[in-house]
């Protein structure tokens, strides 16, 4: 088993608000979790812990359970880690502010049986069979979204965890089981990979290369490699930048199993 797994801040005056782990539990098998912290506009969110915080408090229990509880799906999972991260906050908070610390999930777990997935908002996981072909696993409901309905505060609050919007991880366990969740047989996957936005646009936004293209990527010269590839486009003035910025934070975790 190999696992390769790198992260990079878009810009050295904010801290890195992505959040990647890979396991390899004594039970056999892997786990990989990749957060994208969601980066809150300019205002009160209710909270004094900040998006970093809530993206390691509820990564690290993400990982624990995963590798612990192979009784738990990760649906199940994923509301329990919420949940804890919620009690985490220890009042001090209010979670019910709309742009409450949340973050994008993309989970895998593996075994000699079968590979689990789950996919919550904008990242995206990477899922590769023995003969090279790559197929994407994605939660489009942001993508469905017309971008004039994002262009204010107001109009993306309103869309943000409800019905006819798009969904992140935040404070209510619920959201869990609006998460893509799938699983396929352990003989059918040589790789996966979970990438979050900012490293994935070297495909979604960029069009260096197709998913396949970025696994081939990944696989010779790391997520190191990726992001670099990533950052010397986004560097080219010639090259508009990508959703309003030149540089996001940007992650990506491979593994072969």
């Amino acid at each position: 088993m190999r696992i390769d797994l790198a992260s990079a801040a878009g810009s050295p005056e904010r801290p890195n608000e992505d959040w990647v782990a890979a396991a390899i539990p004594a039970l056999g098998g892997g786990v990989v979790v990749v957060l994208d912290g969601v980066t809150p506009p300019r205002g009160d969110d209710g909270c004094v812990h900040g998006v970093p915080w809530f993206a390691a408090r509820l990564g690290g229990r993400l990982v624990e359970l995963s590798g612990s509880r192979r009784d738990m799906s990760l649906e199940r999972i994923l509301a329990e880690a919420i949940r804890a991260t919620a009690d985490a906050h220890g009042g001090r908070c209010d979670l019910s502010h709309v742009r409450t610390p949340q973050a994008t999930v993309v989970m895998a777990r593996w075994d000699e049986t079968q590979v689990e997935y789950l996919v919550l908002s904008d990242s995206v996981l990477l899922l590769q069979t023995p003969g090279g072909e790559v197929t994407a696993v994605r939660d489009d409901r942001l993508d469905r979204v017309p971008p004039e309905a994002l262009r204010s505060v107001a109009a993306a609050d309103a869309l943000r965890n409800a019905e006819g919007g798009f969904f992140t991880a935040a404070a209510d366990p619920a959201v869990a089981a609006r998460a893509v969740t799938g699983r396929t047989p352990r003989e059918e996957v040589r790789a996966v990979a979970a990438l979050t936005d900012g490293a994935g646009r070297w495909t979604d936004t960029f069009r260096e290369g197709d998913w396949k293209d970025c696994m081939t990527v990944l696989r010779k010269e790391g997520a190191e490699g990726l992001i670099g590839r990533l950052r010397a486009i986004e560097s080219d003035p010639a090259r508009p930048s990508a959703r309003h910025k030149r540089h996001d934070d940007a992650s990506a975790v491979y593994a072969e199993l």
